[in-house]
């Protein structure tokens, strides 16, 4: 009798494994700094680097945050989601303390993993 338990219990568990892979904070960094590449203009970076970057930011259980600073000074804030790839953008300018909703992306977009 516990071997056919043990049996129904092993095909049972078989089929419950799920495909979906979960964000790795790798991911998020590629995937908002492929973003970023696209979505802004880093010609006037070309001969200084360092004034614009992206950068891995805290982490909670359920997100990555990563930053996008731009040569303006004005910062943008990643919040990727670690089971969907769902990204929220805020927006925010330190020299003014002004923040605001900049929209979403679907992280996986911008890996080509879709």
């Amino acid at each position: 009798m516990k071997k056919i338990v043990l049996a129904a219990l092993l095909l049972c568990s078989c089929g419950s494994s799920t495909t979906k892979r979960e964000i790795t904070a790798e991911m998020a960094y590629e995937g908002v700094s492929n973003y970023c590449h696209s979505a802004y203009d880093w010609s006037v970076a070309e001969e200084e680097p360092s004034i614009m970057g992206v950068e891995m930011g805290e982490e909670t259980d359920s997100t990555y945050q990563v930053v996008f600073r731009s040569y303006t000074g004005a910062m943008v804030f990643f919040s990727v989601d670690k089971a969907s790839g769902t990204t929220i953008m805020e927006e925010y300018v330190p020299a003014l303390d002004i923040r605001s909703e900049a929209g979403s992306i679907e992280l996986l977009d911008y890996l080509g993993q879709k």
